[in-house]
């Protein structure tokens, strides 16, 4: 968030009763975890993870999950709790997240993975697993066989720039022989309405996004991130979700002598941006309904 004084930020919120749950989606580096922690300390509440990659256990730095200092401040739940090669889906997330609706501490969940929030507050389809040998069969093919291989329905409703939307799609009518979209259209009840809960989606200038998602590199760069990285280099696997975080990869090409480290950094800065503009595009399409907030002015 921007530097603004505790009376600025509650001024710009929607009001936030006791009894409801918070969520508040972001693109990457706008700030929403810090919106979160300030919350949970002047409205109680224990902060939950709803993005893919701060479920690692691997990854603190490169996935910028709280730091140890900021989880001592409130509870935080669902971060660095998966092994990097266990199969975490939004499945998994939103069975571990369905209880906490119900705990003792009401849940401010936060994070950057619209499926998740969509999961939870729109339905999730009852989609059977995967069978391993088609997952391993997808993990060898081109995007651009996964697309044709998609019904054009589905593939109208996907970012099709995303390899691991459409590999799902792939993967389902593979399996299946009926496509995602089939299956969506038997979506059951949301678990969570989102009458019932505060919904903050973060929608901030672009330049002031793109500032902070260079600046975030080299902070991490400064922090370990590099270290981080080299720890799980003799067990990298591309083909793993937990190695596609952004920023592993290109550190893992620095590490192996294929890139110098600013070509891996701006490699990784444009990776963000790319990124930035998907999760941005998924929320104003996605969460028109939600309370859109601004921190950059």
């Amino acid at each position: 968030m921007a530097n603004n004084d505790s009376s600025q930020i509650w001024d710009r919120l929607p009001p936030i009763p006791d009894d409801k749950p918070v969520l508040i989606a972001g693109p990457t580096a706008s700030g929403k975890s810090a919106l979160a922690l300030q919350i949970a300390e002047t409205f109680g509440g224990v902060i939950v993870n709803a993005d893919a990659s701060q479920v690692y256990d691997c990854w603190r730095v490169i996935s910028a999950r709280p730091s140890i200092e900021e989880e001592a401040r409130a509870s935080h739940l669902l971060y660095g709790h998966i092994a990097y090669d266990q199969n975490y889906s939004t499945g998994h997330w939103l069975r571990e997240v369905t209880p906490l609706l119900s705990g003792d501490k009401r849940p401010i969940i936060v994070g950057g993975t619209g499926l998740y929030f969509s999961a939870l507050t729109e339905g999730m389809a009852d989609i059977p697993a995967t069978p391993p040998a088609i997952r391993a069969k997808a993990d060898q093919l081109e995007l651009s066989t996964l697309i044709e291989g998609v019904d054009a329905e589905t593939l109208s409703r996907i970012d099709i720039q995303n390899r691991a939307r459409v590999q799902r799609a792939w993967e389902v009518q593979k399996a299946t022989g009926r496509s995602l979209r089939d299956w969506q259209a038997e979506t059951p009840p949301p678990i969570l309405d989102i009458a019932d809960a505060v919904p903050i989606v973060f929608d901030t200038e672009k330049q002031w996004l793109l500032d902070r998602i260079t600046r975030r590199l080299d902070q991490m760069l400064d922090t370990g991130a590099l270290d981080e990285v080299e720890a799980m280099r003799d067990l990298y696997d591309p083909s793993l979700p937990a190695f596609k975080a952004i920023g592993v990869p290109e550190l893992m090409a620095y590490l192996d002598g294929r890139l110098s480290l600013d070509a891996a950094k701006e490699r990784a800065t444009i990776a963000t941006r790319q990124f930035a503009k998907r999760q941005r595009t998924w929320f104003r399409a996605r969460m028109q309904k939600w309370n859109r907030i601004d921190f950059s002015a």
